[in-house]
């Protein structure tokens, strides 16, 4: 693996490569990827197999995933929530197959958990047998476990309505999936440029010369301008801000940012050994503040949702562990309230203030969108690409080459 400025790569570079189409036209490149989060990576990994091809990946920061893909619960999910034709079940029910197997095979930490959703009334307990019969019109494996067993597997864990037990949930090292999609995309011959920041794009008369692509260096104090046929927006915090500086002013979007606080936990005890969330609550831009265990098997909690106006907002706040831990103590109670803190924060890009869980007709469900853009050729914007973007990487990626290429 290497950081490279985009200066630098430049350099390297004795020809322009042509355009794949038939029209006589030159590029630097064939794709450019903005944004080396898990999806941007995924889909540079992607695009980077194809013969005659040439694809850069660009990133702002001085590593890979560092925003939205490195601060989040690093679940992989099932599916459970999404609603029976959106994106997000299409893609998470393909993109969890392909991570299972890719981590098994390239033995990246993961580990099949599961998952409890639990209700403590009845309101709850039907969310849960209305979920269960969504998942089960999918495909996808979940069960009521009887509360005997469930105290009996889980005796810290209150659940005095039901539960409802997903199997096919589980926990990646984030991190170490990242650190394979960068280090694979590279050894496919693709470049990544770090520390570079997209300053300008221009759309070369609507995209069908190509897009030119203007960018900063600020570590080398160095801007360069390069030219791709291909241009992907996978920007994470910073897609919807990129996608407004190409898109017509009647196409723009307003970007949301949901703030998500977790909470660490320093007691051995209590310790469910099993991934544990409330029913969902209609309405809600989260599924509430749940309990996850990372691969060294560290309890955490989170995240709830703020609302903020900036994407660079990662100062924790304080003020919100109180409600944090009466949410939490409602599914485990004896928890030591002292050994609670404050950890980490993430922000996860929205296209409103929607709810996380599709119901009836899906008014109020923020779907991703990932399109080809009306107008634009060969420009594909990926937005709203929160949980579980994580989980679909892999699936993503191969949408966007089925865009461009099938």
């Amino acid at each position: 693996m290497f950081a490279r400025s985009l200066h630098l790569q430049l350099l390297k570079q004795c020809h322009p490569r042509t355009f794949s189409t038939s029209t006589a036209r030159t590029a630097d490149f064939t794709h450019v990827v903005i944004g080396a989060g898990a999806v941007g990576l995924a889909i540079a990994r992607q695009l980077a197999e194809r013969e005659g091809t040439s694809t850069l990946l660009i990133e702002r920061h001085g590593s890979v995933g560092t925003e939205t893909s490195s601060r989040n619960s690093e679940v992989i999910h099932a599916g459970l929530y999404y609603g029976p034709n959106s994106l997000k079940t299409h893609l998470c029910l393909s993109g969890r197959q392909k991570l299972y197997s890719l981590c098994a095979k390239n033995s990246i930490p993961h580990r099949n958990t599961k998952k409890w959703i639990v209700a403590q009334d009845a309101d709850q307990h039907n969310e849960l047998t209305n979920l269960h019969a969504f998942t089960s019109s999918i495909g996808v494996p979940t069960h009521f476990i009887p509360l005997s067993e469930a105290h009996e597997r889980e005796p810290s864990v209150r659940a005095t309505e039901a539960v409802l037990e997903s199997s096919s949930t589980g926990i990646v090292d984030s991190h170490a999936l990242m650190s394979y999609l960068e280090s694979d995309f590279l050894s496919k011959g693709g470049d990544l440029a770090l520390h570079t920041t997209v300053t300008d794009i221009e759309p070369l008369s609507s995209g069908s010369q190509g897009y030119k692509i203007h960018t900063s260096s600020p570590s080398e104090n160095v801007d360069s301008t390069i030219t791709t046929e291909t241009l992907i927006n996978s920007a994470g915090l910073a897609a919807i801000p990129l996608s407004n500086q190409i898109l017509p002013p009647s196409r723009y979007i307003t970007p949301y940012y949901a703030k998500g606080s977790y909470y660490t936990y320093s007691s051995p005890h209590p310790h469910p050994n099993t991934l544990i969330y409330p029913a969902p609550t209609p309405g809600l831009a989260g599924l509430g503040t749940h309990l996850t265990i990372d691969m060294a098997g560290q309890i955490r909690f989170g995240p709830d949702v703020e609302w903020v106006e900036s994407p660079d907002d990662l100062t924790p706040n304080e003020s919100r562990l109180g409600a944090a831990i009466e949410q939490i103590e409602t599914y485990l109670p004896g928890i030591d309230r002292s050994r609670v803190e404050v950890g980490y924060c993430g922000i996860r890009p929205k296209l409103g203030k929607g709810g996380s869980v599709a119901r009836g007709d899906g008014k109020g469900f923020e779907d991703f969108v990932i399109r080809k853009e009306e107008g634009f050729e060969r420009f594909i914007n990926l937005l709203g690409i929160e949980s579980p973007g994580l989980t679909s990487c892999l699936a993503i990626g191969e949408m966007v080459e089925g865009l461009l290429y099938r």
